[in-house]
């Protein structure tokens, strides 16, 4: 199994910000790589959807032979952590928001988050507000149409500018010095966001902490790969492969093939 491949995926090309940082931290360990295009974003989905399609989704990465599975959405995570855990015998990683670091970063005390409804609303951002945002106030900052833009590989056009602009200003008029990316997605637009909310605003995104805990659990599993082999990387989508193939290649900033995602 040491040599078995990562299992990652996301409702689209989000999820690559989090493939990036894996793949900086464990450069032995081949990937496998789902982006749910035809259904993005999940962010505008009832968690019942997201749960099923992550289930759909986890079975057909059991079929390819990971050894563990990376939800590389925050959404995802939300939606489908706690069935995916309890449908599977391999190790399940998450993601969340940055709610802990955000806290700790503030000088302000004000910490804007950029969220999709669906995780804005959830059970699972309710309980990091409750356990690490007492001390501070958090400003929950719907976004809608940025996913769109990323997954058109769009991360600098006058349009979104306009909307990244319109949407980080009522944090920045709040006293927010902080702000939380609470979408893999959004972590593409960072030099965007840097660049609009200025120097000096802190932009927390935790990719670097899936990455770091993702080696955690391998090693304690013993599953790490011992680095024998050369590490692979396969993509999948459920939209059209030659439109995920040039988005994904534009993202990395390398060529990837891109194949067609079976129906469940």
């Amino acid at each position: 199994m040491n040599e078995a491949p990562i299992g990652i995926f996301d409702s689209g090309v989000g999820g690559l910000s989090v493939l990036r940082e894996i793949r900086s931290a464990l450069p032995n360990e081949s990937i496998h790589y789902v982006a749910d295009s035809a259904n993005a974003p999940w962010g505008d989905k009832p968690l019942g959807f997201v749960r099923r399609r992550g289930l759909e989704i986890a079975e057909f990465l059991v079929g390819q032979g990971v050894k563990a599975i990376v939800i590389g959405s925050n959404t995802g995570t939300a939606g489908s952590a706690e069935a995916l855990r309890a449908a599977l015998t391999i190790p399940v990683v998450g993601i969340e928001p940055g709610i802990k670091p955000a806290a700790a970063a503030t000088s302000s005390g004000i910490v804007g988050a950029i969220v999709p409804a669906a995780m804005g609303g959830s059970d699972r951002m309710a309980s990091l507000l409750d356990r690490f945002g007492k001390n501070v106030k958090v400003i929950n900052q719907p976004v809608p149409g940025l996913v769109e833009h990323v997954e058109a590989a769009d991360l600098d056009s006058p349009e979104l500018r306009r909307k990244v602009e319109g949407y980080i200003r009522p944090l920045l008029d709040a006293g927010a010095d902080t702000i939380v990316l609470g979408s893999t997605h959004y972590i593409f637009l960072k030099p965007v966001i840097s660049d609009l909310a200025g120097p000096g605003v802190t932009l927390v995104d935790t990719g670097a902490a899936v990455a770091r805990q993702l080696g955690r659990v391998l090693n304690e599993r013993n599953l790490a790969a011992d680095g024998i082999s050369c590490s692979t990387e396969h993509f999948w989508t459920s939209g059209d492969p030659s439109t995920s193939e040039r988005v994904i290649s534009v993202l990395l900033g390398r060529a990837v093939r891109v194949d067609k995602l079976p129906a469940s």
